[in-house]
């Protein structure tokens, strides 16, 4: 349904990430006022690369993290190029730049800055500014009223409190920077090093120690493999001894590389003691064990909440349905192809703020999350991978709901092709690949051809 009156609202958006980046776009061109607020002194988000992590607690258990960016120096997308990026705006290979497919992470974050500088972004954001409180406004029986008190302080100006209303709030944090830790015997008396891999950069500090690396995630086998270069012992502990090939391969090939089940409980005298038996002493433990959502200042009254990684309720992982459209989350859902999905949950929410969309009512939300949750408990999948999506079709019905267009299939097999390739080549899948009839389809498709005004680019 489409309204005749498209309404302008004042609109906070919270975080500069790609998924608020692409949120104040689409609320400017739909005519609303836009303020981003964002707590570094650049866009990026997870992507800005911090070094500096000795001022952070080493299992990020503070309400407010001071360090934002789980990323290393080392690490490089574990997709390829062509399958990032706005669908208006590939990401594409610029000279004098990281041209490879698997660029390393300060590629991706120099793409965002030239998203935001062609579009004109930055003069919506104000930097270096932290969220403090996020609450309504005389919440009453007529949510259409609803108005949002945000506090906010800068921190490069004697930290000062702002208070300011807005009409809607759209909270754009990323969800890859606040630690998610096991629970495991004997974690609290250990008295050796531990530290999640949220703040993780270089190897070098760990030269030859005895290192136990707990997940066998992405984060998981890339820090594994860089520490195996220095650290005198590397101890892989996973949940399943069930491996991919690839990481099978890279196993075999290191001395020093060792898989272990996972741990039963630490003794103080620096043991470490695994589900089969085997103990080891080791000097370090590196907890890549994933994230959690936290959104330390948003006070809803209890409507949404955060259970085991669960936001909720929310209705298509995007909006809260006694609170929506006024207040919306962008950029929940992992395993998808992030940025086209960032970019259409923006056009639902910019779009339903200007009252040329609305959504279903209250109870046919609530119905849907109920069945939504049923349907995951169903396939005994576990609450704290509630939003990992690795559907395409749900992607594609998700842009259904503003009219965006589907993933191109060149891309969702570009995706599948990577994935494939890493999991029988862990070490050389970005720098080796087969797929050069699918890399022709997509630099021949219109999201690469039409004319940007990126002058820089090469296949």
């Amino acid at each position: 349904m489409v309204s005749e009156l498209s309404l302008s609202k004042n609109v906070c958006v919270i975080g500069a990430g790609p998924s608020g980046l692409v949120a104040a776009r689409e609320l400017r061109k739909e005519g609303h006022r836009v303020v981003v607020l964002e707590q570094k002194h650049d866009v990026g988000g997870q992507w800005l690369y911090e070094p500096n992590v000795e001022k952070e607690d080493c299992l990020g258990r503070n309400k407010f993290l001071e360090v934002h960016s789980s990323i290393y120096e080392s690490l490089r997308l574990v997709s390829p190029r062509e399958i990032m990026g706005y669908t208006d705006f590939p990401f594409l290979v610029k000279k004098g730049r990281d041209m490879r497919r698997f660029p390393g992470h300060r590629e991706l974050w120099l793409y965002l800055k030239d998203f935001s500088d062609h579009f004109g972004l930055r003069e919506m954001i104000r930097f270096n500014t932290r969220v403090e409180y996020v609450g309504m406004l005389d919440y009453g029986e007529f949510k259409e009223d609803l108005k949002w008190v945000v506090k906010s302080r800068e921190q490069n100006n004697g930290k000062k409190e702002i208070e300011e209303v807005f009409d809607a709030v759209v909270v754009a944090t990323g969800h890859y920077s606040h630690p998610r830790m096991p629970t495991i015997k004997g974690m609290d008396t250990w008295k050796r090093k531990q530290m999640h891999s949220h703040i993780y950069r270089v190897p070098e500090p760990f030269r030859n120690e005895v290192v136990v690396v707990v997940g066998n995630s992405l984060s998981g086998q890339d820090i594994s493999m860089e520490l195996v270069q220095v650290a005198k012992e590397v101890h892989l502990s996973a949940k399943s001894l069930e491996i991919t090939p690839g990481l099978s391969k890279v196993i075999s090939n290191r001395e020093n590389l060792h898989l272990r089940s996972q741990i039963e409980f630490l003794e103080e005298d620096g043991r470490v003691v695994f589900a089969d038996g085997s103990q080891i002493i080791a000097d370090t433990i590196l907890y890549c064990t994933g994230y959690t959502y936290t959104f330390p200042f948003l006070d809803t009254k209890g409507i949404v909440s955060v259970e085991d990684g669960r936001v909720g309720p929310l209705y298509e992982h995007t909006f809260p349905p006694s609170l929506a459209p006024s207040l919306s989350f962008i950029g929940i859902p992992r395993k998808i192809i992030g940025f086209p999905f960032f970019e259409s949950q923006a056009k639902w929410i910019a779009q339903l703020l200007s009252g040329k969309r609305r959504l279903p009512s209250w109870d046919e939300m609530i119905l849907a999350i109920k069945e939504f949750y049923q349907s995951r408990d169903a396939s005994a999948t576990p609450k704290h991978n509630t939003h990992d999506i690795a559907d395409f079709e749900y992607c594609d019905r998700y842009a259904d709901h503003v009219g965006f267009p589907h993933l191109e299939e060149w891309r969702k097999q570009l995706c599948i092709s990577a994935l494939v390739n890493a999991d029988a080549n862990l070490e050389t899948y970005r720098d080796s690949w087969d797929d050069h009839d699918l890399l022709q389809e997509a630099l021949q498709s219109p999201h690469f051809t039409r004319p940007l005004g990126v002058q820089d680019f090469t296949v």
